[in-house]
């Protein structure tokens, strides 16, 4: 009697984590490193002064996550069988390659960032050290081999183990090191700060960038996907949005306990931050050993989440535009993503700087954008899909903010990128 108590307790909490695998899925996709870098930045360089942009970022992101969602569950089609469909094969293509371009960027930079700080942390423990390479085979080895089981379910289990440890470490971190609460609450006012001599980028770029890495292009692609796949349909609206409330509401607890952490401890200091590698240094004296390791392994779980969807990002393109079985154990995958995962090896092999080869892949991203908003726009309009569904004059307005917006921020990522460039 109790082992069929015990069978059924098992079966309702699989049941009940199976509606929120593929919001963990996409949680997993977009708290990586490039992430956790703007949001310490942010903490570090203007305290919690910018936490209401965050707020702003994560909504912007739930109502594209929902949109597209909602498409999929109308009309049955993913985001590139609409786009090659509906609009042109060409739109397809495009966000084919510059996804794809993008992606492999963002490999080789956040496995560069990932060994780095991996290096970095060794030091406390190993005399000089353990070579970043070491770090970088050995994360790729992992992610190869969750990849190499080819189950949609057993991916998003298992990132959801590691997105539940970058989860609690973040989380931790926050009630270790948070600021003041009423410094908290007036981060929830918006407010443009002031530029100091302590900062090297002024906040429009710094707001730029943290919301280029929480409304992110290929969430709301691979989110279609994702949708298809768990079987939902308009009846699972509910699901869906639920499933995306939550997703969103992890993203916004994370991304604010990261910039708690260093508003909490750099910001006090007067300490500026370039890339999340420096955190494990500059935290130790600042935090303690624990914090700092407990940070170390959240900064460690936040790459190898992001990494998994990446490496998966080409495969799964190609299946949705062809309209293919998504089947990750044909051998043409599997070499496919094998090729994908070697290019984590370039930063460390060739000591390229990973931050300069994220940047690269963030100014496909800031092109992507806007493009993604006006596809979502013209699809949700088309009266003769979505029928008595068709967008909203308010999701249109809304829409039509975000796609102003995202102009604007891809302006000043190229503008950033190209300033890098020239210099």
């Amino acid at each position: 009697m109790q082992n069929s108590s015990q069978k059924s307790l098992k079966q309702k909490f699989a049941q009940g984590l199976a509606l929120f695998l593929p919001g963990i899925f996409l949680l997993g996709f977009n708290i990586g490193t490039g992430s956790v870098t703007a949001m310490a930045k942010a903490g570090a360089d203007y305290g919690m002064s910018l936490l209401w942009t965050i707020i702003a970022s994560c909504l912007c992101t739930f109502f594209m996550i929902n949109l597209y969602g909602r498409y999929t569950l109308i009309t049955g089609e993913t985001a590139l069988q609409a786009f090659r469909k509906h609009i042109h094969p060409g739109v397809g293509i495009f966000f084919l390659v510059a996804l794809t371009f993008g992606v492999c960027g963002s490999v080789m930079g956040v496995m560069g960032i990932v060994a780095d700080i991996c290096y970095e942390w060794s030091k406390s423990a190993v005399d000089g050290g353990i070579s970043p390479i070491y770090f970088a085979g050995f994360f790729l080895s992992l992610v190869y081999f969750i990849f190499w089981n080819g189950k949609t379910q057993f991916f998003e289990r298992s990132l959801a183990v590691i997105v539940a440890i970058m989860s609690a470490c973040f989380l931790i971190n926050f009630f270790i090191m948070m600021p003041p609460p009423m410094e908290i609450l007036k981060g929830l006012v918006p407010s443009i700060p002031e530029v100091t001599s302590s900062t090297d980028k002024g906040p429009f770029l710094v707001i730029a960038s943290m919301i280029g890495t929480t409304v992110f292009s290929g969430l709301f692609i691979i989110r279609t996907t994702l949708v298809k796949e768990a079987g939902w349909t308009l009846a699972d609206y509910s699901k869906q949005r639920n499933d995306a409330i939550f997703s969103v509401f992890l993203m916004f607890i994370i991304s604010a306990s990261i910039m708690a952490a260093a508003a909490g401890t750099l910001y006090v200091e007067g300490i500026g931050l370039s890339k999340a590698s420096q955190m494990i240094s500059i935290l130790e004296p600042l935090a303690g050993a624990l914090a700092t390791s407990i940070f170390a392994f959240g900064l460690i779980a936040a790459g190898v989440s992001s990494q998994f969807p990446n490496i998966l990002m080409l495969p799964w393109l190609l299946c949705d535009y062809t309209g293919a079985k998504r089947d990750m154990t044909l051998p043409k995958y599997r070499i496919m993503v094998f090729a994908i995962s070697l290019l984590g090896l370039v930063v460390p092999i060739f000591e390229a700087r990973p931050v300069f080869v994220m940047i690269i892949s963030q100014a496909f991203n800031a092109v992507i954008l806007p493009v993604t908003v006006a596809c979502i726009f013209y699809l949700g309009n088309r009266k003769d899909l979505m029928k008595e569904h068709a967008n909203s004059a308010f999701a249109n307005i809304v829409l039509g903010a975000i796609l102003l917006f995202s102009i604007f921020t891809s302006a000043v990522g190229i503008k950033g990128v190209w300033q890098l460039v020239v210099a």
